[in-house]
């Protein structure tokens, strides 16, 4: 077996092995082998029966820990076996916390360090009481929204709206004693940023590695986020917008309910004890959020997409939400981002763990057909910059207009748009959206099935039935008769 979490080699000892033994005992335990060397091949010991009585005292005296320690043999010669358990305490060295990860042997320091020992204790981040601030000092309007969130959710008892802020900061169990708690501090204090200096949103606008244009958000956690979907909707994307007769169809890059829970998550499961700030990156064809997280150890890339129930970084933040109503439940929410942008027939996001790092990437990808009319836009209605570059210099505020008629049937020539906004401006590369080509399928076949509709149109099934659930809220269709014999009708 090749050296692992579990297994480490020595050709012989040395006090500083002792490091090693910490190492294991602080993660899940493991067995240092004395007399191997680095292939795992035998070598053999001088004096192991003295190692046999010095190693056990020493890591007793200075580790405070018992370890077993075990005379082996192979290829005719001898090598000392040690066998550590791991530790619910946490164990130190000379002062140091090691910690044994992969094959590697690391030392415990800062932010690492203070989530080891807050698990170790059976503690979280937010859960440790912050000295020198009182209930008094909390925002008062915060709090009374919350208790309006907390009713109209029927998470919290309807008699919330009556509750004093103190009671309402002991039913979410954000106090020790007299100490307000820091998920407290984060949820309702006017300035957080005073405590947890850290503890804020950056957006960006990107040009490529140029930096465009930036804003920062701070405050209490709902407050960014609600601020945070502000200007992502209205100062850093465009809507792709559509007219069907009268009603007026937007449509956003990144679904906005899959963009809110993204978010939400990003300040629920972010790591405080990190000095790194939530990013978010805005391009012209994704945007991206970076969040410092500690994930469990045993995760990878390849799971992440898959888990569907977790344990929340910040417990008591993440109960404060879903007592809000804000979150469904806890643990579902890659599955919900997943589901929102595979209905809207978006692009599946992305996560991606940034390597020699705690921080974690989620990339929502812009689809080619908002990509393709946004580049048409920007084409039309672009400004020179100082370098000389066309392209635009402020906030993309302005909505992408997209045409009305089909493709194969245009109504107005080929050079004369009907507005400036209009993308494209000729028909023969006009992109047909996905709703005006299941309406041009549904008045030529009225019979077809949402599973056809998806093959012909190109879309996953969930996708048509949300362009179906649109397209019938804006009385544009109709279903006649049963799901299985029944037509639809298509308003002329």
């Amino acid at each position: 077996m090749p050296e692992s979490q579990t297994r480490e080699w020595k050709r012989s000892w040395r006090d500083e092995h002792l490091k090693w033994i910490c190492g294991f005992a602080n993660a899940r335990g493991g067995v240092l082998e004395i007399g191997k060397n680095d292939r795992g091949k035998v070598v053999g010991l001088e004096d192991p029966l003295r190692l046999l009585e010095d190693i056990p005292n020493k890591v007793q005296s200075l580790l405070g820990i018992v370890a077993e320690v075990n005379l082996k043999s192979g290829s005719g010669r001898e090598y000392l076996e040690i066998v550590v358990e791991p530790h619910p305490n946490p164990i130190s060295y000379r002062g140091e916390f090691h910690y044994r990860s992969g094959s590697t042997k690391q030392v415990l320091r800062g932010a690492a360090l203070s989530r080891f020992l807050l698990r170790r204790y059976g503690r979280t981040w937010d859960d440790v009481p912050l000295p020198g601030v009182a209930v008094g000092e909390l925002d008062a309007r915060r709090l009374e929204d919350y208790r309006r969130l907390g009713a109209e959710s029927q998470r919290l008892p309807g008699g919330i709206l009556q509750d004093t802020d103190d009671a309402v900061i002991d039913k979410l169990q954000l106090r020790e004693a007299e100490l307000l708690k820091r998920a407290a501090i984060l949820l309702f204090h006017p300035a957080p940023q005073r405590f947890v200096m850290n503890a804020y949103v950056k957006i960006g606008y990107f040009r490529g590695s140029e930096l465009v244009f930036q804003d920062v958000v701070d405050g209490d956690l709902f407050s960014q986020v609600d601020r945070t979907m502000d200007l992502l909707y209205t100062k850093y994307t465009r809507a792709l917008v559509s007219y069907n007769d009268i009603y007026r169809v937007e449509t956003f890059p990144v679904p906005r309910e899959a963009m809110r829970e993204a978010l939400i998550n990003a300040v629920i499961h972010r790591d405080y004890g990190s000095p790194a700030t939530i990013q978010i990156r805005v391009y012209d064809d994704r945007i991206a959020i970076w969040n410092a997280v500690d994930l469990p150890s045993e995760w990878g890339e390849s799971q992440l997409a898959r888990k569907l129930s977790s344990k929340p970084h910040n417990p008591l933040i993440a109960y404060a939400f879903f007592r809000a109503g804000l979150i469904e439940a806890w643990g579902r929410g890659i599955e919900r981002i997943l589901d929102l942008c595979e209905e809207a027939g978006n692009p599946q996001p992305v996560w991606e763990l940034e390597p020699g790092s705690d921080g974690l990437w989620l990339r929502f990808p812009f689809s080619a057909e908002y990509r393709a009319a946004d580049t048409a836009h920007r084409a039309a209605t672009s400004e020179t910059r100082p370098d000389g570059e066309t392209a635009p210099i402020t906030a993309p505020t302005t909505p992408i207009a997209t045409p009305t008629t089909p493709v194969t049937t245009p109504t107005t020539p080929a050079t004369t748009p009907t507005t400036l906004a209009t993308t494209p401006t000729t028909p023969a590369t006009t992109p047909t959206s996905a709703r005006e080509n299941i309406l041009i399928l549904l008045k030529a076949e009225p019979q077809l099935t949402q599973r056809e509709l998806a093959e012909r149109v190109g879309l996953t099934r969930n996708g048509v039935k949300y362009h179906i659930k649109v397209l019938k809220a804006a009385g544009l269709i109709r279903r006649t008769g049963s799901s299985t014999s029944g037509r639809w009708e298509v308003r002329p």
